[in-house]
């Protein structure tokens, strides 16, 4: 069994109940599992081990993103200053209709090399042609919740392909990969597709990833067509009864809290993303205070540029500061417990993910804080929500696998993959009159 001994470094720990930074630790890894987390010097270690000196450095869970569409970066930077009806209905669908499954299979490895780059090591997948990205993660050495995104005019006939999909790939990647359902929204699906897809997660046990409520056109949509809100949609066809992600989830109605609060739910959160489109923020106070998880998100590169969950982390404090008026909102250990502890309940890994301790996954991101924007370490929580930067992180690990050192990434060529991307990018970027993967309705 591979061992391998993180020495001498600070460590983010939960063991008071909330968050703080301890200094001089190490952490004794044994295989994919975290074996002791101790003062330095005080672990029993075997000569064989393999040492990462990791003096200086801020060791701290490996970041989980908990809702994204990875493989979108093929179309960074190609929908810029658009509404969300144009951002979908003439750039975004029009495009992805050209893909073909080795585009999301190298857009993937690009998507988890800047995640990985970026101290992500676990991602919840919402995308097509799932079995390339699986492949990709097996070469990639990430975690991921891979779900593959199902429109209801596509069918029982290809949400039937993606239970295959699951039955596939489910435990794949040495138990790296967890597989869901993924009907895409309650706006692209019918009550009726709703309705099958929570059958078949539930006989399949198995949770959905779906997006929910993203903008108050969609709420007034369902309210027009069905005479209920979005979320009330997903309890009343069986969704909420099966273990779910919810995307975004910004404008629950008054009722609504009630049904995600009994319900298997967790709220991803990608604050960039509703910066740039300007679509408002999810009641995410109102969220924590009723028991519903709450996790960061990236979502996807082609609506807000970037897979840094750091500045995630960092915009989400600084959006509710400002909505609310109130500088005292969302206090450092609240925002770095939504990082970690929280996204890990997202992603139903509560008690494997988020925290650095015996008999968690050895999923371990390791930051540097020698930076001249780091400097002085007066307060080392402020510094890692408010300073450390996506370039900061110095290694990573994942499941006990170092996938990342001295920024060097050791699962994937980076420049191999960059080349590839860039020579499929004429293709891609064509928009052909007419073709589409789906149409954004709107009032």
């Amino acid at each position: 069994m591979p061992k391998i001994l993180i020495k001498n470094c600070d460590a983010l720990s939960f063991e008071s109940g909330k968050a703080e930074v301890i200094a001089n630790q190490d952490i004794l890894v044994k295989g994919n599992t975290i074996a002791a987390f101790g003062k330095s010097g005080t672990l029993q270690v075997s000569p064989e081990i393999e040492v990462i000196d990791a003096t200086g450095l801020l060791a701290v869970p490996g970041f989980i993103n908990t809702h994204a569409h990875t493989p979108m970066v093929l179309f960074r930077n190609l929908a810029e200053d658009v509404t969300q009806k144009e951002w979908f209905n003439d750039y975004i669908w029009p495009m992805e209709s050209n893909l073909t499954e080795e585009d999301v299979y190298w857009g993937m490895l690009l998507g988890m090399a800047e995640m990985i780059e970026n101290g992500v090591t676990s991602v919840a997948d919402h995308y097509f042609n799932m079995d390339h990205i699986a492949r990709a993660v097996e070469t990639a050495g990430m975690r991921a919740n891979l779900a593959w995104a199902v429109f209801g005019h596509e069918g029982e006939k290809k949400l039937d392909q993606t239970v295959d999909f699951i039955n596939r790939w489910q435990g794949g990647a040495g138990g790296r990969i967890t597989t869901w359902l993924g009907p895409h929204a309650p706006y692209t699906t019918s009550p009726e597709f709703l309705k099958l897809s929570a059958q078949k997660a539930a006989k399949n046990n198995v949770g959905i990833h779906i997006h929910v409520s993203e903008t108050a056109n969609q709420v007034a949509l369902s309210l027009k067509e069905f005479g209920i809100t979005p979320v009330k949609m997903l309890k009343e066809t069986g969704v909420l009864d099966v273990p779910t992600i919810l995307g975004h989830c910004i404008y629950p109605q008054d009722d609504d809290f009630d049904l995600l609060a009994s319900a298997p739910t967790g709220i991803a959160q990608a604050p960039r993303t509703y910066l740039k489109h300007g679509s408002g923020l999810a009641p995410i106070q109102k969220y924590l205070e009723l028991g519903i998880p709450v996790g960061l998100a990236t979502d996807g590169a082609a609506s807000n540029n970037t897979m840094d969950i750091m500045e995630q982390m960092r915009l989400l404090p600084m959006f509710i500061k400002y909505k609310t008026s109130d500088p005292t909102a969302m206090p450092l250990y609240q925002v770095v417990d939504i990082a970690f502890r929280g996204s890990a309940k997202v992603l139903k890994h509560e008690g494997k993910l988020g925290e650095l301790k015996a008999g968690m996954l050895a999923d371990i991101t390791l930051i540097r804080q020698d930076g001249i924007h780091m400097t002085p370490r007066a307060n080392p929580l402020a510094a890692l929500v408010y300073c450390a930067r996506a370039t900061d992180v110095d290694t990573v690990l994942c499941d006990g696998k170092v996938l990342m050192r001295g920024r060097k990434l050791l699962t994937i060529d980076k420049e191999a993959v960059q080349k590839e991307v860039q020579s499929r990018l004429g293709r891609l970027s064509r928009r052909v009159p007419g073709a589409r993967v789906a149409y954004y309705p709107t009032l």
